[in-house]
C-alpha cells in the first residue's frame, strides 16, 4: 500500500490523508468512527499492535491470530451515536466485508468506544444478523 492509495476504510481519502497517521501514531482519531475506520484498515494491513493500542484494557484479546488468509473487501458505516470529540462514550454500527476460504463474508456489528486519557479505545462488540 502506497501513501496515495485510496485508504481502505472507504472514506475516498489517501491513507496518508486518512488512517495511516492513526496507525502510525502521529495523530490520535478524534471521534469514534475515525478511531473504528483506523482499527478496520489496521485489520486489513495485519497492524496488530495498533489493534491492541487501540483496545480497551479490560476486554483486549492476548491473541488476535490475524489470518493471512482473510481478505477485507470493505467497510461502510451504518449509523453513529455519539462518539465525537467532546464526547466520552460512543458508538459505530457498521458492515464490514471480507472473504475467506473462496467464501464472501459480512461481518455487521455495533461497537463500544470510550475516551480514555484523551484517546478513544474500542471496548467491544454487538455482531448483529447482516441482511444481504
Amino acid at each position: 500500500m502506497t501513501r496515495d492509495t485510496d485508504c481502505p476504510c472507504g472514506s475516498g481519502k489517501s491513507f496518508a490523508a486518512c488512517c495511516e497517521p492513526f496507525i502510525t501514531e502521529a495523530a490520535i482519531a478524534e471521534t469514534a468512527e475515525a478511531l473504528m475506520r483506523s482499527r478496520y484498515t489496521a485489520y486489513s494491513l495485519g497492524h496488530e499492535d495498533y489493534l491492541r493500542a487501540t483496545w480497551h484494557p479490560t476486554t483486549r484479546r492476548q491473541n488476535l491470530n490475524l489470518e493471512e488468509s482473510v481478505k477485507w473487501l470493505g467497510l461502510k458505516i451504518v449509523r453513529t451515536w455519539d462518539g465525537g470529540p467532546e464526547d466520552r462514550e460512543g458508538k459505530v454500527e457498521f458492515v464490514a466485508r471480507y472473504k475467506t476460504g473462496g467464501r464472501a463474508q459480512r461481518l455487521h456489528e455495533v461497537s463500544r468506544f470510550v475516551r480514555r486519557g484523551g484517546r478513544w479505545l474500542y471496548v467491544n462488540g454487538e455482531i448483529r444478523p447482516s441482511s444481504g
